[in-house]
């Protein structure tokens, strides 16, 4: 009877090793790590109340890049990044040079920045002139750092791409309750504080890539809330990179990369003091290990992506409004009046934005949704129950950080996210109602899902 059951065991071993062998590689995959941590003191972004360049360096800033082939050789690349913003230039330069180069279509490049209010302001046109008083020397290194960041992007999707190895691709998810909404509604408007009554999404979608021999790669995850638990004078990549730091440390060899999600109205609490930031991240990486464990679902092919522009239109302004707005009080609302002044001069003044809405799907089991700019959590829920059917993650600050972009409910309430940040960009005026239905209903018909009903 012993020998019997061993010989079942064997043939059973035996069986599964064919059957694993005769399984076809359905992927293929590339991993690539730079440094992006400024050289010398340069001016911090986000916060418009600084008033100094940066005074050393916590941790250090890090672009990453996943590289993905399926069966077919369609390719894609994700770029994650510790900084402020994906000035559009910046996302223009770094597609058309990995284009001619690797030959990858503009539309599956995915640029996405963990928005970390600890890094270096990043050359943008949009905000420079408006939110930071740079001197001749700050704006000097400035400029030198967009073209450092530049060519270093393009090498770390370059070394991805040639990295690309036979790979398994699996998808989980679990939750992470370090975000809370921060719209705080007073009798005089939505104040910037804790909301714990306010919509929030703490879900951590968690891509795991393997090598074809089951070695843990790569571990991609997201999550929707603001890198602002400090406003510390050093570089540092706050909870986010503190996260990714925690894993690679629980998994030598393998790379973590963070994506960030729709947090533009969301902030980590307890705030203020380093020390919450590399709690928030442990407390994260938790959350990610959870979503590591074997009830992972293997992603399958094809790979599909998709990249369109909309333009989203401006509320009008008029000149005089202009020539009242350089007169203001208000520091901000005088450089702004002051760049759209000149704009109009030079062929006249904006009227919408081309917006980026990006769709990158693994066959019909996972699709991942890439939207521009600070988008705040309306977008996340409701896009993931008009594409319900399969598993759905919804990504902003990704393509190009131009401004807030509220939802409708949030558009009409007003208050920062609403209204309030734009008179720290050049953008001539508030978003027009309709934007929400604009961008969702640009999201379905890129994932070529039907509307519900």
């Amino acid at each position: 009877m012993k020998s019997t059951c061993s010989a079942i065991l064997i043939l059973a071993i035996a069986a599964a090793n064919v059957h694993a062998a005769e399984e076809p590689v359905m992927w293929k995959a590339g991993v690539a790590t730079v440094s992006i941590t400024p050289g010398e003191p340069m001016w911090m972004a986000g916060y418009a109340s600084r008033t100094k360049p940066s005074d050393g360096v916590i941790s250090e800033l890090h672009a990453k890049a996943l590289a993905i082939e399926d069966q077919n050789g369609a390719r894609s690349v994700i770029v994650t990044t510790d900084l402020i913003s994906i000035p559009r230039p910046l996302r223009q330069q770094v597609a058309k040079a990995i284009e001619a180069r690797h030959q990858l279509n503009p539309a599956g490049l995915l640029m996405n920045c963990s928005h970390t209010h600890c890094s270096p302001v990043v050359r943008d046109d949009l905000e420079m002139s408006v939110m930071y008083p740079l001197d001749v020397e700050q704006r000097r290194r400035v400029e030198a750092y967009f073209v450092e960041l530049r060519d270093k992007l393009i090498g770390v999707i370059g070394l991805a791409l040639e990295d690309l190895k036979p790979a398994k691709l699996s998808y989980s998810h679990a939750r992470c309750s370090v975000a809370m909404n921060r719209r705080l509604p007073t009798k005089d408007g939505f104040q910037n504080s804790p909301y714990p009554d306010g919509p929030v999404d703490h879900d951590v979608p968690v891509l795991r890539v393997e090598s074809g021999e089951g070695k843990l790669r790569a571990i991609v995850f997201g999550y929707a809330c603001h890198n602002t638990t400090t406003g510390l004078m050093q570089f540092n990549a706050d909870y986010a990179g503190f996260a990714q730091t925690e894993l690679e440390k629980a998994h030598p060899g393998a790379t973590a990369m963070f994506v960030m999600g729709c947090g533009g109205d969301q902030n980590p609490y307890p705030r203020g003091q380093i020390e919450w930031a590399m709690t928030h991240g442990k407390t994260l990486a938790t959350a990610v290990e959870a979503a590591l464990l074997p009830q992972a679902k293997p992603l399958h092919g094809p790979l599909r992506f998709e990249l369109k522009e909309i333009e989203l239109p401006f509320e009008p302004v008029q000149r005089d409004e202009l020539l009242a707005r350089r007169e203001s009080k208000d520091v901000y609302e005088k450089r702004r009046a002051a760049a759209l002044l000149a704009e109009d001069q030079n062929g006249g003044i904006r009227t919408s934005y081309p917006y980026p809405i990006q769709v990158l799907q693994f066959g019909d089991d996972l699709t991942i949704v890439a939207l521009g700019g600070e988008v705040v959590i309306d977008y996340a829920l409701r896009i993931k129950q008009e594409l319900a059917g399969s598993a759905v993650w919804v990504a902003g600050y990704s393509n190009d950080v131009m401004a807030y972009i509220p939802s409708e409910r949030i558009l009409k309430e007003g208050g920062y996210e609403g209204t309030g940040a734009m008179r720290f960009t050049n953008l001539p005026n508030n978003w027009r109602p309709g934007l929400e239905d604009l961008i969702v209903d640009t999201v379905r018909d890129l994932a070529a899902r039907p509307r519900k009903p």
